[in-house]
């Protein structure tokens, strides 16, 4: 039984890491001030861009590196429009996951047949060893504990840094920030093309870790879970570490379900993570002043310094 439960934790932490890491990366791009829904798309071109990386080096850790360095150039890409072209973000990150979609299935075509070696759990002798403790903390891949690293990272630099201080005050009213000198576009640049990077990231986890293989859409709509946990976490970073392992527990809930031999529509399975996520969203709505109090006051405001 305990043998059981401890599986079933580490297979939650396991499927909740690309929400972790996503979740994180758009939470600090929303703090800025600046809204990008293209963290599906984003995803997407990491997860394609580090498959083919690894296909051709036959070295993931490469192809880890290619999904952040392609995720990051998305986002840039979505910088340039939205931050200094000044186009509409809601638009232009519908537009960027669109993009991301449809190009990851273009150039990934040839690779859906191809068989990567995967990053592998790490194995923490003797400690991987000990009874319950061993697998439940020592016996996961090297991306779950790098999401768990990344959100104590992201909650320290937000709360007790200057600088995550000053990206905060860019989020809350950039016109303040910049009549006292800092570079509000700079700023927002730096944490748009950080969330592409951690979207980049959770791509690369999926397709050389959580499922070492690519096929088109295989996101399967992570990207979108990913935007609804900022919210859900109201922008605080450790919220969104639970937020997620609590998402992840309800997509392994239909592997168990079918494993256990219930016999239910495996589509309604499926669409268990999407239907929690507008469940949870509907019962945040009726905070609606929590949730004016911990956003960003100029989220989604486009801004330039006047000339």
């Amino acid at each position: 039984m305990i043998d059981t439960l401890v599986g079933i934790v580490a297979l939650t932490l396991a499927a909740g890491t690309p929400l972790v890491i996503a979740a994180l990366g758009e939470l600090v791009v929303e703090r800025s001030g600046v809204l990008n829904l293209g963290v599906e798309g984003m995803m997407l071109i990491g997860a394609v861009a580090g498959f083919i990386v690894t296909v051709h080096t036959h070295m993931p850790w490469l192809g880890v590196a290619a999904a952040i360095v392609a995720g990051a150039a998305m986002a840039l890409v979505f910088a340039i429009v939205a931050v200094s072209l000044q186009a509409n973000q809601v638009a232009s990150g519908l537009a960027l996951s669109l993009l991301g979609i449809g190009l990851s299935a273009f150039v990934g075509q040839p690779y859906v047949a191809a068989v990567v070696d995967p990053i592998k759990a790490i194995n923490w002798p003797p400690l991987s060893s000990l009874p319950v403790l061993g697998p439940l903390l020592f016996a996961y891949n090297p991306l779950v504990y790098v999401s768990v690293a990344l959100a104590a990272g992201v909650h320290l630099f937000l709360l007790h840094s200057r600088a995550g201080l000053v990206l905060r005050a860019v989020g809350e009213s950039p016109r303040s920030a910049h009549a006292i000198g800092y570079r509000v576009l700079a700023i927002r640049y730096a944490a748009v093309l950080f969330g592409g990077a951690c979207a980049g990231l959770a791509g690369a986890y999926l397709s050389l870790a959580f499922t070492p293989l690519w096929s088109e859409g295989m996101t399967s709509g992570r990207g979108w879970i990913a935007l609804a946990l900022v919210v859900f976490a109201t922008w605080r970073p450790y919220r969104v570490l639970l937020g997620a392992w609590l998402f992840g527990a309800v997509t392994l809930a239909q592997f168990q379900v079918q494993a256990a031999g219930i016999e239910i529509a495996p589509q309604l399975l499926a669409m268990l993570p999407y239907a929690a996520t507008i469940v949870v969203l509907a019962w945040m709505s009726r905070d609606a002043a929590a949730i004016r109090r911990h956003s960003p006051a100029s989220l989604g405001k486009p801004f330039h310094p006047q000339r």
